[in-house]
């Protein structure tokens, strides 16, 4: 028996242009739900669009359960349901009737891994389960009637029950079901009942500030990181040490721009006996001077390999990659950002570096005192 899950993502929506890859508390709204899914308990992740824009932001997250499904045009309208597409993928799929099919909606980025577990292992006792959560308002219709409530007695929130509403985060079943029914769910359903705040799908403009400001202040904000584990603290030098910019004198004599904050903050973190150093793919004396004006434990210029020149270090000093932190802003920084244990990039990186899973997105851009920033996001955990 597999576990799949299945993420429909198409390019035209209409509220909000382009919503499933729009950046999101810095991620594209898509990644949410699939960096949860990709440590759940699903077996495989099937992202059903239409889109080549989408395929590339989805396919540069690198996670490893995740399969493309070009959905066709007929049903990647406006007026296309959920389940034609659905259908669509399962006919031409090689599941089995007992297969478990989980259909996640991206606009639902509050679900948590834990809570696709729970509503998997729900299943078990149910045909198929749909996730929802508690609303405590009191409804009325519009000739004036109180559907919910007795208007002569009415409850203390903290007394009323509440009603329970779909929350479109999941809806489980298994693929025959499903095929039978020609729907999402069918049978004896049961409910996974989330926090109220994922009542909440972004549908609008309106939903999307919302969810914005309760995931960025009530969730995100406890998702600390363990900075005190690093042991080697590297930077990419253009882009992130300069503005990125290449100035030439009337002497055709190169200069570049560089931060005396980001020279002090090397300093401050060789002082806790972090090793720092810098590692570039351009082999130029100004970089070569600032690197010894700077006193790092070490340079390199001219790298073609920034992984492996950093995995041999590794190997060297007896320190694992997951206990390296690296700054980086360009294509040529994407394989070691997407292996070292702490990942940062400048504001103005390029998208597809801002969008490897787990990179820190700093607030300054290159040039502006960006890896002072990231050192003193690893000073506040007192090294």
């Amino acid at each position: 028996m597999s576990v799949i899950a299945f993420v429909p993502a198409r390019i035209g929506s209409k509220g909000i242009p382009k919503k499933n890859i729009k950046s999101f508390c810095g991620k594209p709204l898509i990644y949410w739900v699939l960096s949860n899914l990709e440590i759940s308990n699903v077996d495989k992740i099937i992202v059903a669009t239409d889109s080549n824009e989408i395929v590339n932001i989805v396919n540069s997250f690198l996670f490893s359960k995740v399969e493309i499904f070009k959905r066709s045009i007929e049903n990647a309208q406006d007026t296309s349901s959920t389940e034609s597409v659905m259908l669509e993928y399962l006919n031409t799929s090689n599941l089995l009737g007992n297969d478990i099919f989980m259909l996640v909606q991206a606009t639902s980025p509050f679900t948590t891994s834990k809570q696709f577990n729970a509503g998997i292992d729900k299943l078990r006792n149910y045909d198929s389960v749909i996730s929802g959560c508690i609303s405590k308002r009191f409804r009325w219709d519009l000739q004036g009637n109180a559907l919910n409530y007795d208007i002569y007695n009415r409850p203390r929130r903290q007394d009323f029950a509440g009603e329970l509403i779909e929350n479109g985060a999941f809806y489980i079943s298994y693929v025959n079901y499903i095929k039978s029914s020609k729907n999402r769910v069918s049978g004896n359903i049961g409910v996974y009942v989330m926090p109220e705040e994922t009542i909440i799908e972004i549908d609008e403009p309106r939903d999307w500030v919302i969810a914005e400001n309760i995931m960025s202040k009530f969730l995100l904000i406890n998702k600390k990181i363990d900075f005190t584990k690093i042991k080697l603290f590297l930077s990419d030098v253009d882009g992130v040490l300069t503005d990125g910019g290449m100035y030439y004198a009337e002497d055709g004599n190169e200069f570049k721009r560089f931060s005396t904050h980001d020279g002090m903050g090397f300093k401050i973190l060789q002082k806790k006996g972090v090793k720092v150093g810098i590692i570039t793919s351009e082999n130029v004396e100004l970089n070569k001077k600032r690197a010894k004006k700077l006193g790092l434990d070490f340079d390199f210029h001219g790298v073609v390999d920034k992984l492996q020149i950093v995995e041999e270090l590794c190997k060297e000093k007896n320190i694992c990659l997951s206990e390296v932190a690296y700054v980086g802003d360009d294509i040529n920084c994407y394989n070691l950002l997407s292996n070292v244990g702490f990942a940062a990039c400048p504001s103005n990186a390029i998208n597809k570096i801002k969008n490897i899973p787990n990179i820190i997105l700093l607030n300054k851009s290159g040039g502006e005192g960006v890896v002072r920033e990231f050192i003193d996001k690893i000073l506040l955990n007192e090294l």
